[in-house]
C-alpha cells in the first residue's frame, strides 16, 4: 500500500517577478510524495491562474486519484485518471523517482531515452520593468549565453535596446506573454530581429492568433499559452516556428515527449521551459530538455532559496539532477 501526501509550499523571489500580466515576489508550488516499502518518490507543480487553475482545485485533482494511488495505479492508468495540467504532472513525475529508485534504472531510463542526461545551458530570464532596470539585471548575468527578456507591449523595443548595449554578446530571445497587438507585432519584429532577437513567444493572446497564419514574421515565433498537449499541434503549425513544452501545461513527461515528437513531425522547433518553481520541478523538465532545441530551466536561478539539496547550477549551465533531488 503506498503512501500519498501532497503539500503546499512557497519560495520567496529574488525580488520581483514582473510579466505583462503581474509580478510576484514568490513561488507557490504544490509538492507530491508517494511512499511504497520503505522509498519515496516526489514531484513538484504550480497551479496557473491564467489557464483557471487554483492551489484548491489542483488540491482536489491529486485527492481524487490518491486511493487509485494507494491501490498502485501505473503511470499509463495516470494519464486516463488525470487530464493534462499541474496535478497529473506532480503526481506523474512523483511516480516516475519512486520506481526509478525501487529498480536499477532511473527515469530518462525507464522512458527509453537513448542519450544520457547531461549538463545543458539555460536561458536565464530578465523580468519585464524599465529599460534601465531591465539593463541593469541583464548586466548582472552579461556573461551568460542566452538572456529572455520579459516583454509587455510599448516600449518594448527601448528595452530590448538597453539589454542589447550591455549584453552585447549574449543571445537574446523575449516573451510578451500575449501581451501584443497586431499593430504591435508589425511594428515591433523588424527592429527586434535588427537587434539579434532570436525568438519571441506569444505574441498575441492564444485565442486571437490567427493573423499569425498570414503574418510573415521577421522574428522566429514561439507557441506558449497557444500550446497545452499534443492536440494542440495541427492548430500551431502555419503560424508558429517554435513551441513550448512545459510539464504543467503537458501534465508530466510522458505527454511532454510526445508533443516534442508530434512537433518535429509538423516540421515545429521546440522549447522546453518552466515556470517559478524549485529544483524539483526543473530535475524532470531536464530530461525532456534533452529533446529540444532551446532550453529554459531557469526557476531555482529567480528564487532566493531554493530547496536543499537542489540542482547545481554553474552560471547558465544546469546540471544533471543527482538521486538526492530526483532520480532522473
Amino acid at each position: 500500500m503506498r503512501v500519498v501526501a501532497a503539500a503546499v509550499q512557497t519560495f520567496p523571489i529574488r525580488g520581483t517577478f514582473r510579466i505583462s500580466r503581474g509580478e510576484k515576489t514568490s513561488a507557490t508550488v504544490i509538492e507530491v510524495t508517494i511512499e511504497e516499502d520503505g522509498r519515496t518518490g516526489r514531484g513538484e507543480c504550480v497551479p496557473y491562474a491564467r489557464y483557471g487553475q487554483s492551489v484548491r482545485g489542483v488540491l482536489a485533482e491529486i485527492d481524487s486519484v490518491t486511493p487509485a494511488l494507494a491501490d498502485g495505479i501505473d503511470i499509463e492508468g495516470l494519464q486516463k485518471a488525470l487530464s493534462p495540467g499541474p496535478a497529473r504532472n506532480a503526481v506523474e513525475c512523483a511516480l516516475w523517482d519512486l520506481q526509478a529508485r525501487q529498480g536499477a534504472q532511473t527515469a530518462s531510463g525507464l522512458l527509453g531515452q537513448a542519450r544520457a542526461v547531461r549538463p545543458l545551458h539555460t536561458a536565464y530570464t530578465i523580468s519585464l520593468d524599465t529599460p534601465e532596470r531591465m539593463a541593469a539585471a541583464a548586466s548582472e548575468v552579461a556573461g551568460f549565453p542566452l538572456l529572455k527578456l520579459k516583454l509587455g507591449g510599448d516600449g518594448d523595443i527601448e528595452r530590448v535596446r538597453a539589454v542589447r548595449d550591455v549584453a552585447p554578446q549574449a543571445r537574446i530571445i523575449a516573451d510578451a506573454n500575449e501581451s501584443w497587438s497586431v499593430r504591435q507585432l508589425r511594428e515591433f519584429t523588424p527592429p527586434l530581429r535588427e537587434l539579434g532577437v532570436e525568438l519571441v513567444e506569444q505574441p498575441l493572446p492564444a485565442n486571437h492568433d490567427a493573423f499569425l497564419a498570414e503574418f510573415d514574421s521577421p522574428v522566429p515565433l514561439s507557441a506558449d499559452e497557444s500550446c497545452h498537449d499534443r492536440s494542440s499541434i495541427p492548430g500551431l503549425a502555419g503560424k508558429y516556428d517554435y513551441v513550448t513544452v512545459k510539464l504543467d501545461k503537458t501534465g508530466g513527461l510522458v505527454e511532454a515527449l510526445e508533443v516534442l515528437a508530434a512537433a518535429e513531425a509538423a516540421g515545429l522547433r521546440t522549447m522546453v521551459g518552466c515556470m517559478v518553481a524549485t529544483s524539483l520541478s526543473m530535475a524532470p523538465g531536464i530530461v525532456a530538455a534533452h529533446n529540444a532545441e532551446v532550453v529554459h530551466l531557469d526557476g531555482p536561478l529567480l528564487l532566493a532559496a531554493d530547496r536543499e539539496p537542489g540542482l547545481r547550477y554553474d552560471g547558465a549551465l544546469v546540471h544533471p539532477p543527482t538521486p538526492e533531488v530526483w532520480h532522473g
